[in-house]
């Protein structure tokens, strides 16, 4: 069976099939067909298209199929269909007979197709974003793990100046920080619902697409039907995050092989995941890390592909855009397993600590620490520049290090120069030296590890339950808060306050129900309290709490919010994810104005608890409670 066939007398050249059909790729988008179908069925009841008999027996045959593609979910290429659109129709007309031709009622296989794809992008991005955070928590595990170990830094892939490896392995935390935000900045624009449209000018039928959109989990419907059937910037943009991800990776690698190499040594990776040579007994070879940067140009490749097939389409539908399937597909699987495979080698990569320093104090690391120690005595840097060069020289035409110069022989360059030059050449000095905000100094490091996995957790909840709030969700928010409130530990809030504050809300989401809230209200004082913060009690031990005051500390982070309190009394819950005990008497007299609507104002018992995102400006003293004495928290 056709689905285009009535125009046509001749029949079908099977050369022209077998060059037009695409069932052989778009399988793949079967469980998100049936989703849609699903969906659409829902609005041809409500148009009076279907009668409730038929929507039932509809229903069976899709979920039946649903079940089908699960088991097997190259069930389709097993028939002659020219795509997944047709391969459902006919099935479902095979198993159910005639009530299977109203399905297609009302849309096309151009606003079908875009759905699917785009149900298909949201479900392998989602799972992407779990994969790259993983990667990014087994990048904070290296440094953690070589927090204090020195290697040698390289500009022109040569040793330049002494930095820790903490350092290295977060440079590229940062890297794949920016790449996990794009991919939520594009999850976030590609989550509108092309189904309506039709096959360009919106559907023949009166439907409600803003409600058929959020029914199959999308944030909104597409705009405009002519955009919405042609648009295909999702896959672009998820191509261009894989492949700058891939590009990341690559560089990853490319240092990783370079560290483990016989030239350097600073790195060993483990016989679990290198392979050898078929001909020197010798070798023994980071393939893992060799493949990761030869698969980052055919994920290239595939953008590129992408971006020229687009480039002179005119509106609306083309059959051009068959072609967005098969690489963009490629590019998903290639870039997760990628990220995977990373993940897991990550672990298995040490530092020959020893090897490492040893390195660092070569090739004159230190000349610029010299020409530093000169600036201090008063002498202008170019000056400084070119004495340190000229002892360099003398240095290598000696064949010894820089400091092994005797204080003599510097002074024939420079006569400022003292015996407390070699305490200024130690490899401790120079990186205590490089004391700023982003440098290598070994403060600076623990402080950008201690940021860098508060950011993680707050990235991850995001990815995994937590959400904004949005204004449909006030009337789960507000049950809520009355639960809490009647077990004593909020205070009752109106929905129409939750509405005003909706935008400080996030909740937390289980199987599409809101089982969990807080809020994130900041101060005129420039300080941001957590509030509002609760789950049922069916929920709780499972981690939501946590993801939900992360999410909150993340968003606090974007705000530039440099410490957040609490007042609970459940603090060994706070405690856990790094607050600590604080003085309320301390804090702004306004952050307490909640205090005068609650029942035990004059007999509190909630404790005070801050986090500092930015760098301390005091210390807490966080020894008045001794956390053994603190209650336990589920949340």
């Amino acid at each position: 069976m056709s689905m285009w066939g009535g125009r046509f007398q001749g029949l079908t050249a099977s050369e022209f099939r077998t060059f037009n059909d695409s069932l052989r790729f778009d399988y793949k988008l079967a469980p998100f067909e049936l989703q849609c179908c699903l969906a659409w069925i829902e609005v041809l009841h409500d148009k009076a298209v279907l009668n409730a008999n038929e929507l039932e027996v509809l229903q069976q045959g899709l979920e039946g199929l649903a079940s089908d593609i699960q088991a097997n979910p190259e069930l389709p290429l097993a028939t002659g269909a020219e795509d997944i659109h047709g391969w459902v129709e006919e099935e479902l007309e095979r198993r159910l007979g005639v009530v299977a031709r109203k399905l297609h009622t009302g849309r096309s296989r151009n606003d079908l197709v875009a759905t699917d794809l785009r149900l298909y992008a949201l479900d392998a991005s989602q799972q992407v974003g779990t994969v790259l955070l993983a990667v990014v928590e087994a990048l904070l595990a290296f440094a953690e793990r070589y927090e204090h170990q020195v290697m040698p830094g390289y500009t022109h892939l040569q040793r330049a100046q002494p930095v820790l490896v903490a350092h290295w392995a977060l440079a590229y935390v940062e890297m794949l920080e920016r790449d996990f935000q794009r991919l939520q900045q594009a999850r976030e624009r590609m989550s509108q619902c092309p189904l309506g449209s039709g096959a360009l000018a919106g559907s023949g039928i009166e439907i409600k697409r803003t409600e058929l959109a959020k029914s199959l989990g999308f944030a909104g419907a597409c705009r405009n039907s002519l955009d919405a059937v042609s648009d295909r910037d999702f896959v672009v943009d998820l191509l261009y995050t894989a492949s700058l991800t891939m590009i990341h990776l690559s560089r990853l690698s490319e240092d990783v092989i370079f560290y483990a190499s016989g030239e350097a040594g600073f790195f060993t990776v483990s016989d679990r995941v290198a392979s050898g040579s078929s001909l020197m007994p010798q070798k023994k070879n980071p393939d893992v890390f060799e493949l990761i940067r030869g698969k980052t140009g055919r994920l290239i490749g595939h953008l590129n592909a992408m971006m020229v097939n687009l480039k002179g389409l005119p509106l609306a539908y083309n059959k051009d855009l068959q072609e967005d399937k098969e690489g963009f597909f490629d590019a998903m699987n290639e870039w997760q397993q990628c990220l995977s495979i990373l993940a897991y080698v990550l672990p298995e990569v040490s530092v020959n600590g020893q090897k490492a320093q040893r390195a660092a104090k070569l090739g004159y690391s230190n000349a610029t620490d010299l020409a530093d120690y000169l600036v201090d005595r008063g002498i202008a840097f170019r000056d400084a520049h070119e004495i340190s060069g000229r002892l360099v020289l003398k240095a290598i035409e000696k064949g010894v290090p820089l400091e092994s110069l005797s204080v003599d022989e510097m002074q024939t360059e420079c006569e400022q120069i003292d015996v407390d030059v070699f305490a200024a050449l130690s490899l401790q000095a120079s990186l205590a030296r490089r004391n700023v905000y982003g440098g290598t100094a070994p403060s600076q490091v623990a402080e950008a590890l201690r940021q860098a996995k508060m950011r993680f957790r707050g990235e991850r909840a995001g990815l995994a339950h937590v959400r904004q709030a949005r204004l449909s969700d006030v009337p789960a928010i507000a049950e809520l808060i009355r639960y809490w409130a009647a077990e004593g530990e909020h205070l009752p809030r109106k929905p129409e306050d939750i509405m005003q504050a909706i935008h400080t809300f996030a909740v937390a989401e289980y199987e599409g129900r809101v089982v969990g809230c807080g809020a994130l209200y900041v101060y005129g004082t420039g300080l941001a309290e957590i509030r509002s913060l609760g789950l049922y009690p069916d929920f709780t031990g499972q981690g939501l709490g946590a993801e939900l005051v992360e999410f909150s500390l993340e968003q606090a982070r974007q705000l530039g919010i440099l410490r957040v309190i609490v007042l609970t009394r459940r603090p060994k819950f706070f405690v856990r994810l790094g607050f600590t005990v604080a003085d309320k008497a301390t804090w702004p007299e306004k952050v307490m104005k909640d205090c005068e609507y609650c029942p035990r104002k004059h007999a509190c018992d909630e404790t005070g608890l801050e986090l500092w995102l930015g760098k301390k400006q005091k210390t807490v003293a966080a020894d008045r409670i001794l956390l053994a004495e603190l209650p336990n928290l589920a949340l």
